[in-house]
């Protein structure tokens, strides 16, 4: 998003670099959106001042399935909710290009920055039907782009990866809600970690892809 409820400093400088590699010959091209109820559990305002500030506040969610398990997120402003005009994707995006489109956060108890799965495992309590499709169509492997790069793309990312999938984050076409250490620098660090590569727009990752669409 980058002039909504929750705008991601620079977020428009990507949508250029974005439609460029949706021309690419790609095998699928998929866009995820966040799709919320009004009464979803991550917007600051469906919980008690004081702790109720967007972007600063912070509360942890229980597995609905099993109140053990537990998660920290952030509280955001209102955002994405289903029926309105935010929930679309923005009109810079070409979406002509895109094979599919994929919905997430629509279980207002749990928070979903993964286009694969929530974050609970014991059990999942959403589950996108992402990896199905990229499997069905033989991805091997996932480029991931779009914002933010510390929350959406970061979680996208390692699930990917948890997948399978060999998995590739274009650094020119993200940003981060913080893209200092403790946002984009702790991103990289898990990434370096988990197996995700950070790679360039105009690398080789890339100019593989732009080969498949060449005659031999």
């Amino acid at each position: 998003m980058f002039h909504g409820a929750l705008a991601v400093d620079g977020g428009r400088d990507i949508a250029p670099i974005v439609n460029d590699l949706l021309k690419l010959p790609f095998t699928l091209k998929i866009a995820t959106k966040d799709f919320h109820p009004p009464d979803h559990i991550s917007f600051a305002s469906n919980h008690p001042a004081p702790d109720n500030k967007p972007f600063e506040s912070f509360t942890s969610i229980s597995n609905p399935h099993n109140p053990s398990e537990s998660a920290r997120t952030r509280l955001w402003p209102i955002h994405c909710v289903q029926g309105t005009t935010g929930s679309e994707p923005i009109p810079e995006l070409e979406t002509a290009h895109l094979d599919h489109i994929v919905e997430k956060g629509q279980d207002k108890r749990v928070e979903m920055y993964s286009a694969f799965t929530d974050p609970f495992e014991n059990p999942s309590v959403v589950t996108s039907d992402l990896a199905k499709i990229l499997k069905k169509a033989q991805v091997s492997h996932v480029y991931v782009v779009g914002l933010a790069m510390d929350y959406c793309v970061r979680y996208t990312a390692v699930d990917a990866m948890k997948e399978g999938f060999v998995t590739y984050v274009v650094k020119e076409a993200t940003k981060a809600v913080d893209p200092g250490k403790e946002g984009w620098g702790d991103t990289e660090m898990e990434f370096e970690n988990c197996g995700v590569s950070l790679v360039s727009a105009t690398g080789p990752e890339i100019e593989k892809v732009k080969r498949l669409g060449q005659a031999p």
